[in-house]
């Protein structure tokens, strides 16, 4: 049995139906049951426990010979609390392996923002006793669908990556779920800590996301760096004060160079998922000139 905690995700969906075409049983843990749907139609168990309730994680966990984990980005006291329970309930279910879904720049010991709270969130999992891959996974392509509507209808793309001609690692979200079906199914038996790197084929700047909405759009969309001091007041539009502070830190990160990335000399995998083919379904009325 291998359990995936978040399986109704892009990542956690894609490792459960990679796993399922494998032919192995998968539970699927949700916290909203009415998200079961797609799972249970490719056979997957469902068990349903909140992020925070461990002794309900502990049950659903039962049994698992492997658990995928993943923690939801938030804010600072809601992603610490999100650690503790997943630590506890596996401490105590005790599976023979855990892949734990990290972030680039978690094995950075100052504070960066959001990749900070993955690096406590993977010591505090390196105190289990049971073999761990920690899967750090680059930014996800299908981020940028929260700012494609701005482009569609103004021709600028918001960028908080700054210069918008640098280059930076990113992934196809289900690529890297297909990765981590792929660790889970093939574990390297030599070793209790795994830790592997997952970007995809090349690197992307804004310029280029910019370049490929216009392709498939069929008409010009600029890139334009959001100035600094409006960052917290945009990353407020959907996210708490403490989750938009952790992005701030971040992309100051980001911007500064070589702290989101891969740690010296770390195991990379690569995913196949373009730039434009994990955009295409995120503009519905696109006309693809290509």
């Amino acid at each position: 049995m291998y359990t995936i905690v978040g399986a109704a995700g892009k990542v956690g969906y894609s490792t459960a139906l990679s796993l399922r075409k494998a032919g192995v049983a998968v539970r699927a843990i949700l916290r909203d049951e009415s998200k079961a749907g797609p799972l249970s139609e490719i056979g997957c168990d469902i068990a349903l426990a909140d992020l925070q309730d461990t002794t309900a994680l502990r049950w659903a966990i039962a049994n698992a010979d492997a658990v995928q984990v993943i923690l939801p980005p938030d804010g600072v006291g809601e992603m610490r609390r999100s650690i503790e329970s997943l630590a506890g309930a596996l401490e105590q279910a005790r599976p023979n392996r855990v892949l734990a879904i990290s972030d680039y720049g978690a094995h950075v010991s100052e504070d960066i923002g959001m990749p900070t709270l993955f690096h406590i969130f993977e010591e505090r999992l390196r105190q289990l006793e049971m073999p761990k891959v920690f899967l750090r996974s680059a930014e996800h392509m299908q981020g940028w669908g929260l700012v494609i509507p701005l482009a569609i209808a103004a021709g600028i793309l918001p960028s908080f990556h700054d210069p918008v001609e640098m280059e930076f690692p990113t992934i196809s979200a289900p690529d890297l779920g297909l990765i981590a079906a792929d660790l889970l199914l093939h574990p390297d038996a030599g070793t209790n800590l795994q830790v592997v790197h997952a970007e995809g084929s090349r690197r992307y700047s804004a310029n280029d996301v910019a370049a490929t909405l216009s392709q498939l759009l069929g008409r010009a969309v600029t890139a334009q760096a959001v100035p600094r001091l409006q960052w917290q007041e945009n990353f407020e539009r959907f996210l708490s004060e403490s989750a938009a502070k952790l992005l701030v830190d971040l992309y100051d990160a980001h911007n500064k160079g070589g702290l989101v990335d891969v740690e010296t000399n770390g195991a990379v995998r690569y995913g196949t998922t373009s730039l434009i083919d994990a955009l295409r379904p995120l503009v519905p009325t696109a006309v693809d000139t290509n």
